[in-house]
């Protein structure tokens, strides 16, 4: 069965295609991207990724 580690990114709207680029080169599969969360700092969407997992 396949394991899974995941990441949240906050992505910058003026590089978000770089930032999601260099993250698919290191293995991580885009699974959603959502606004920022209610009462962050940030008006940045965040990103979740995921990518299987080696012991």
């Amino acid at each position: 069965m396949t394991k899974w580690e995941y990441a949240t990114v906050p992505l910058l709207l003026h590089a978000t295609k770089q930032i999601l680029d260099n993250f698919g080169e290191d293995g991580w599969e885009l699974v959603q991207v959502v606004p920022a969360p209610p009462g962050s700092n940030s008006d940045n969407p965040v990103a979740y990724l995921k990518r299987p997992k080696f012991a």
